[in-house]
């Protein structure tokens, strides 16, 4: 397997030579694309993603926006960027700092230009540095004639003048032709890396199917872009980066939103239920719903809720009448479904709560990723009141963690908390279309006759399959199978509302063990030598970074093994042993250290616990010197 090359030396673009037909070719490359909130920055990344795609590159993405609609102009907190790492190999991660900038002003250039390493390509819209754009985010000079960005290559080029110039005849607005620069500066890219089109302005072409000029324009700026690049003198080399070598297969670019939705799709059809998704919009989750609002015909059901607590409400009086309920939503809107959860643990219903975390507290980062929310994942709601948490790694394995929340919701009758995070909800990479067949049976066996063992014919809700400890799911309306339901505590078997000192202990405690009992598949550790005496263990995206700095620690000579938990409740049965195992475990959190301190509890195992929580994923090259310190192994 090829290293991730953000791991080893990085990919930064070669110095310009003299030959304009030079053509030079690299393993992998990353370009940010940044400018302001209304420049299209994340259409052009998205775009240039698809491309990638298309050609067959292995990719990684990582979207970076402002909260606001529509952010100050030309501030710095205002600025949308979005990166995009694309190779000829396997790769884990976005990268960690761009061998390429696009730079649409000067608050794009100032917020983003110290991730640029020297050597780096810098290719900026020269028509937005005026001095009032400049004074604005604090420049007392124009940095693209001071001399202060002589160790990058420069590229200056008016892309603002040269799309108006490139529309003068079609009769758009001098305003409106402007605001096709992002598709000038995507054709340029694209030219730059040999990037496939005819995707892209066929994207144009149906994006604005119902304004055809707006159409045509986006297309001749693309156009413009790419012939500028061609023409001028300034790009004097062309660079390749061939397709990856993929496991075998029919691949799609998808977002981790994106599998999230066709996962409940798949989870709906391999269960035979219908599905309701009972929601409220809140970042970064709702496109989810808008994704799923796409898809009645494979019975889902849809319902935008006017508040977070209906949401969960209609999900749950779904699953009460036999269909597969699901919510979604981010950290706060879980602090308001939380009476609910509890509702559904007492009820004992299968339910799939899907929490996209953002940074927080309160309304915190609504557009920034963070992993915070695993404690209240576990402990958020009143009373003694367990349910089974599953976290995917990446954008292309929420689909199947998903499927692994459904099952687990199904087998055991529980309300099941998924852990996705912004930057994999947004994030993008290939992603392997399974077979249908090749997924999961998650098909369910209603109630359907009294079971009352006392002789009296009538129905216990209550009464558990002595494997899962799971109580009879009765669709309502099913004959002789009426049963009390409500979050009042029940009588073991029979269900009757009971406020009895032992039984209510009873099932506290049956309650508990059903989680515990829910069967996990082993943890699985990737120690390549056998002979580490560190462990890094993750959860959730922290699995990319975490995987790109183990490959740059073993490429540099160091012993390193790795972990990483899919189920954080109950945790896999080897965890106890694998973490016995070695001298030291190392746990990186985008939190205050919520998995370490469970660790702790449970194994009594001092781990060494790093944390981040400026709403930004960790760099492969802070956690490669994270882990050499506690390794003190010393790199070649």
């Amino acid at each position: 397997m090829s290293l991730d090359t953000d791991v080893g030396t990085p990919a930064v673009t070669p110095a310009p030579a003299s030959d304009g037909d030079d053509v030079r070719t690299l393993d992998r490359v990353v370009i940010r694309f940044a400018g302001d909130s209304g420049d299209g920055m994340q259409l052009a990344g998205d775009r240039f993603t698809s491309e990638a795609a298309e050609f067959g590159n292995d990719l990684a993405t990582f979207p970076n926006f402002p909260a606001e609609i529509r952010a100050p102009q030309g501030t710095l907190p205002g600025v949308s960027s979005f990166q995009l790492h694309f190779a000829d190999h396997d790769i884990l991660t976005p990268g960690d700092r761009p061998d390429v900038l696009v730079a649409m002003n000067p608050a794009a250039l100032k917020a983003n230009l110290g991730d640029l390493p020297a050597g780096g390509t810098l290719i900026v819209n020269t028509d937005e540095f005026t001095k009032r754009s400049l004074a604005k985010v604090g420049y007392a000079a124009d940095p693209l004639e001071d001399g202060s960005l002589g160790a990058y290559h420069l590229h200056k080029v008016a892309m603002a003048t040269l799309t108006r110039g490139a529309l003068e005849d079609t009769g758009l607005a001098k305003k409106d032709a402007e605001r096709a620069k992002n598709m000038f500066a995507l054709g340029l890219l694209s030219w730059m890396y040999h990037r496939p089109t005819a995707g892209t302005e066929r994207f144009l072409r149906e994006k604005f199917a119902k304004r055809p000029e707006l159409a045509e324009a986006n297309v001749l700026a693309f156009r413009a872009g790419w012939n500028y690049g061609e023409t001028t003198e300034s790009f004097a080399v062309t660079y390749q980066v061939a397709a990856a070598a993929l496991p075998a297969g029919t691949y799609r670019q998808i977002t981790g939103n994106t599998a999230l939705a066709y996962g409940i799709v798949a989870a709906g059809r391999r269960s035979g239920l219908p599905v309701l998704l009972g929601t409220y919009p809140i970042t970064p989750a709702s496109d989810i719903l808008h994704e799923l609002s796409r898809h009645k015909a494979f019975g889902i059901a849809t319902v935008q809720a006017e508040d977070e607590i209906a949401g969960i409400g209609a999900a749950l009086g779904a699953a009460f009448g036999g269909a597969l309920g699901v919510t979604t939503t981010s950290g706060p809107g879980v602090a308001l479904k939380s009476e609910t959860i509890g509702l559904a643990v007492m009820t004992e219903l299968p339910l799939l709560i899907i929490d996209v975390q953002r940074g927080g507290p309160s309304t915190g980062l609504p557009t920034k990723t963070e992993q915070a929310d695993l404690l209240q994942a576990m402990y958020g709601r009143n009373g003694e009141s367990p349910l089974p948490v599953v976290a995917p790694r990446s954008p292309a394995d929420a689909f199947d963690a998903v499927l692994e929340a459904t099952r687990i919701a199904l087998t055991y009758r529980t309300p099941v908390m998924l852990l996705s995070d912004g930057a994999i909800a947004n994030g993008s990479e290939p992603w392997l279309i399974p077979a249908a067949g090749s997924l999961p049976d998650l098909r369910v066996e209603f109630a359907a006759e009294p079971n009352a063992t006392d002789g009296s014919g009538g129905f216990w809700p209550y009464l558990r399959d002595p494997e899962t400890l799971a109580r009879p799911w009765a669709v309502p309306g099913t004959p002789g199978l009426e049963h009390r339901i409500g979050g009042l505590e029940k009588a073991d078997r029979i269900g009757n509302i009971s406020y009895d000192p032992d039984n209510h202990e009873k099932m506290v405690r049956l309650r508990q063990a059903k989680v515990d009992g829910v069967r996990v598949p082993r943890l699985a550790v990737d120690d390549p030598g056998g002979d580490a005496r560190v462990l890094v263990l993750g959860w959730g995206s922290t699995y990319g970074p975490i995987g790109a700095a183990c490959r740059r620690v073993r490429a540099a000579g160091g012993r390193i093994a790795q972990a990483h938990l899919r189920h954080l409740n109950p945790f896999p049965e080897n965890l106890g042993e694998v973490l016995a195992a070695y001298d030291r475990v190392v746990v990186p959190e985008m939190n205050l250290g919520q998995l370490a301190t469970l660790l702790r509890a449970r194994y009594l195992v001092d781990v060494v616990s790093h944390t981040k929580v400026t709403g930004l994923p960790f760099m492969a090259e802070e956690l490669q010197g994270v882990l050499t310190d506690v390794i003190g192994e010393p790199q070649a």
